[in-house]
């Protein structure tokens, strides 16, 4: 039988720690590499071992390193963090050159669950639409430090004028002394804003060019915003076995505490991606708040109802989830909201 070699990898910015283990555990190889594909690949090469597995954790360099070392024909495994600290954290003293031997070991035991690394396409997606929330952050940020550093002078800001600018013109004439300090807010805010169309717009012609987003755009009060972060969060609808786990992958399910005889449920989980749980949310608040009379009008019935019995955030959540588990199916099944209700 063949020796076989097990790899872990500690991913830090500027280095990154190699540990080459048997199948009985015995380290091989211990050394550090610039993080880099080619230069972490040539090290693993250099070994003249068959490995048969390298494991890394998640985290901000891992999707772009797991696609590099992986079309170089490296064995690479990602797992998720969490995973892989409950075991880190065991060691006394914590180092890189350790931490890569335990992910070594992690490889070797097989005592891991894989991570499902997103494509590059919706990498760039998140990314835009995570420039854009910074924007419109940015924006919101100047506007309320404008309206905090009149008030500190006991300046209102007025309610008559129909444009923010408007309003900063005429609260900055009754204190003129702020001037020099409002007007460059004021351009950074205008600079802001055109920034956060110019994002809206690439993300809008996003949403019409994919044809999963625009049939996710037919479910009622979910716009551009909520479909291209749902594709963009899932990126392979097959990833799911059943629809209803997509619910408790955004952290919308609620917690069981279990001990003994006790058995109780607590506030949602939140452990999904905060992102696309926050769009889910405001969709499902349109949905529930303001929808009329449309093609959804059973899912605000629904909630509705739930509405009367718990209270309004709850029902807010729930429905959220039903929204979560319907764009799933609809993704999946290449159908559209009023074909699914049909």
């Amino acid at each position: 039988m063949m020796e076989r070699y097990f790899a872990g990898l500690d991913v830090s910015k500027d280095e990154t720690a190699i540990c080459i283990r048997d199948h009985d555990g015995r380290s091989v190889l211990t050394t550090k590499k610039a993080t880099d594909a080619d230069a972490i690949t040539d090290a693993l090469s250099a070994s003249g071992l068959p490995i048969v597995t390298v494991v890394m954790e998640t985290g901000r360099m891992a999707n772009w390193l797991y696609h590099e070392l992986a079309g170089r024909g490296v064995p690479i495994v990602c797992v998720d963090a969490r995973q892989a600290h409950a075991v880190l954290s065991q060691m006394h003293n914590k180092t890189d050159a350790n931490d890569a031997a335990m992910l070594a070991d992690l490889a070797r035991t097989g005592f891991y669950r894989k991570v499902i690394v997103k494509s590059q396409d919706a990498q760039e997606r998140r990314a835009l639409l995570r420039a854009r929330e910074v924007a419109i952050k940015t924006r919101m940020n100047v506007e309320n430090t404008i309206r905090g550093l009149l008030a500190s002078f006991g300046v209102v800001f007025p309610r008559h004028l129909r444009t923010f600018e408007q309003r900063t013109a005429d609260a900055v004439a009754r204190a003129p002394m702020l001037t020099d300090i409002i007007l460059p807010l004021l351009r950074i805010r205008t600079e802001a804003l055109r920034q956060v169309a110019q994002l809206s717009k690439a993300m809008l012609r996003h949403a019409r060019e994919d044809e999963a987003c625009r049939r996710l755009m037919s479910i009622p009060w979910v716009g551009a915003v909520s479909a291209v972060t749902f594709v963009a969060t899932i990126d392979n609808p097959a990833r799911f076995r059943r629809s209803r786990s997509v619910g408790a992958y955004a952290g919308l399910t609620s917690r069981r505490f279990q001990s003994a005889e006790m058995d109780y449920g607590g506030r949602i989980s939140r452990r999904g991606d905060q992102m696309l749980r926050t769009v889910l949310y405001e969709a499902a608040n349109s949905l529930l708040c303001r929808a009329k009379a449309v093609s959804g009008q059973g899912l605000k019935d629904w909630a509705t109802a739930l509405k009367k019995r718990t209270s309004h955030k709850k029902a807010v959540v729930a429905l959220a989830r039903k929204l979560a588990v319907i764009m799933h199916a609809i993704w999946r099944d290449g159908t559209t909201f009023k074909l699914q209700e049909a």
